[in-house]
């Protein structure tokens, strides 16, 4: 997944997903952090042992981190909370290993071994872009030996039965210290899966270490919609966080309201949708909503459109959504989230857009070439007919 991300950012065809910038203060308060969480924070003085261990996603609109939010309400005391504070804010009551993470990361081997270069040679006399393979190889591979031997002991001293992870392709030193104990990994979804995520497909299924045994859906669609490796199998436990409109709520939409949804990866290109379709249809309400990880700064809007910039927790995206009769967007999972919410989608075609491949062949939602083209096609663009499929009930207490 790293190499993926660097390789699409040095060519070009992608910007940074979800961009991160620390001034020096920033820094120097997030080592005070760490160190404050030895004694805090650290997981190894928790008392007890524990049937569970919950690892949640750093993203938390409004504070509440959405993915895991009723297992934690279902497990209670029995489940121990890991929270890393590096990225964002930890869920009170929440034990991290922070400063042994950043530790691990900070002493690098001094070069990798010869197979390094022969694969980033061959990269890019493919591709044409050179990856620094041999750099990443020497810092994460060493990270993530010393990570895994740490998160054994942390298992073994709580007696941990479940790991419950979100993003667990970012996680695999827990997911392979469980592995190595004989403890369950069960990963809970956070985002759109298709056959274009490095973290899920694996064409024929083949045999890949440090995978977790279980994947638990949002719904159906995500079940089949790639292969994955082999072992793993899925649930549909539901998304409790999603609540369908209510009859008035679906009248009471603003027929003129488009929202964009944008991402770090494409969000200068899609905003060029946004202005051209403001320009051509100056009767409609656009919004383009910003990604929680992207930064309002980087996008100028001209004084002369009447396209409006929306960020941050005080106009939540869901709400935006709610309120809003179509929606526009690359490969964002708020794209089906907007679907559950009645929007009629389009699917700018930007580099990510094949990840809403299958929602567009299952007549859920429209193609556009270009901010004029959808100017034209915007009417015709689908409401999702069974969004159920995308979005399931909640079931998750009958996996408990």
């Amino acid at each position: 997944m790293r190499v993926f991300h660097e390789l699409t950012k040095r060519s070009g065809i992608h910007g940074n997903p979800h961009p991160v910038r620390r001034t020096r203060s920033d820094k120097a308060r997030l080592v005070g952090k760490h160190v404050a969480g030895v004694v805090g924070r650290n997981p190894f003085l928790a008392p007890g042992s524990y049937d569970a261990l919950v690892i949640p996603h750093p993203r938390k609109p409004g504070g509440v981190e959405i993915y895991t939010d009723r297992l934690r309400a279902e497990l209670g005391s029995s489940a121990l909370v890991l929270d890393s504070g590096i990225n964002g804010t930890p869920l009170p009551g929440s034990r991290n290993l922070d400063f042994f993470t950043s530790a691990a990361g900070a002493v690098h081997s001094r070069s990798a071994d010869g197979r390094s270069s022969t694969i980033a040679d061959a990269l890019e006399a493919l591709t044409g872009v050179k990856v620094p393979i041999g750099a990443l190889v020497a810092r994460e591979i060493p990270k993530h030996v010393r990570l895994r031997t740490i998160y054994r002991a942390l298992l073994r001293r709580h007696k941990i039965k479940t790991v419950y992870a979100v993003v667990a392709y970012f996680h695999q030193h827990i997911v392979g210290a469980a592995r190595d104990l004989g403890v369950r990994v069960v990963e809970l979804q956070h985002g759109a899966i298709s056959p274009y995520h490095l973290g899920y497909s694996y064409p024929g299924r083949p045999v890949v270490a440090d995978q977790p045994d279980e994947l638990w859906c949002f719904g159906s669609y995500w079940t089949d919609v790639v292969e994955l490796p082999a072992g793993m199998r899925t649930e549909v436990v539901g998304a409790p966080f999603i609540d369908r409109l209510t009859p008035a709520e679906a009248e009471a939409k603003d027929p003129q309201r488009v929202v964009f949804l944008s991402q770090g990866t494409i969000g200068p290109r899609l905003l060029s949708f946004a202005l051209e379709l403001s320009a051509a249809r100056p009767e409609l309400d656009v919004i383009y909503r910003l990604h929680p990880s992207e930064h309002s700064d980087d996008y100028v809007i001209p004084s002369s459109s009447r396209v409006r910039l929306s960020t941050g927790s005080a106009e939540p995206t869901l709400d935006l959504l709610a309120s809003a009769t179509y929606q526009v967007g690359v490969s964002t999972t708020a794209l089906f989230e907007g679907m559950t919410l009645g929007c009629r989608t389009v699917v700018a075609d930007l580099p990510g857009s094949e990840y809403l491949a299958p929602a567009i062949a299952r007549g859920d939602a429209l193609l556009a070439e270009s901010g004029t083209e959808l100017a034209t096609q915007l009417t015709a663009a689908p409401l999702c007919q069974d969004s159920k499929a995308y979005y399931a009930p909640d079931a998750l207490a009958k996996f408990l």
